[in-house]
């Protein structure tokens, strides 16, 4: 059994029942386009498993550190991500909408895997961690960077036809 993996028996067998749970597990893969959670990087859960009729809903916080390359100016990036999950597992889900009940357990590396990778930024920027601004678009006086010179051979180009 993994640690993402959960034994909900207790729960499945009272109706209204709830437990706490808080634990903390390394999930490989959790990786948007450019912002990526460590393969090394706890994720920590703090979560209440409550049983209702349909079956196990869990509530709580996930909390982990992404990095990233900042889009503007390849600068390394490091943030902290806490978010908040309200998910339902069910003996017979509906597919993208809930999660299963397999027997009596429920992994929540799908969960996880989930919320985490809808929250990391797409192009992330310095401005995500609290940085200033790579460039201030406001400071006209900032200086262009030179071109690049494999596209010099573009500014040759007549386009008035």
């Amino acid at each position: 059994m993994t640690a993402l993996r959960i034994d909900v028996a207790d729960l499945l067998a009272h109706r209204t029942t709830r437990r706490e749970v808080a634990l903390s597990a390394t999930v490989e893969g959790l990786v948007a386009t450019a912002a990526r959670v460590g393969d090394d990087e706890p994720v920590a859960l703090d979560l209440v498993l409550e049983r209702i009729s349909d079956g196990i809903v869990v509530r709580g916080t996930l909390a982990t550190r992404w990095r990233a390359d900042c889009s503007v100016c390849l600068d390394p990036l490091e943030q902290p991500l806490s978010l908040g999950v309200n998910e339902l597992f069910e003996p017979e889900p509906l597919e993208g909408d809930t999660y299963p009940i397999e027997e009596h357990e429920i992994d929540l590396e799908q969960l996880v895997r989930d919320n985490v990778i809808l929250e990391l930024p797409l192009a992330p920027v310095c401005s995500d961690t609290g940085a200033p601004p790579c460039v201030d678009p406001a400071d006209s006086r900032a200086e262009p960077p030179p071109p690049d010179p494999r596209w010099a051979p573009l500014s040759q180009l007549d386009l008035k036809q």
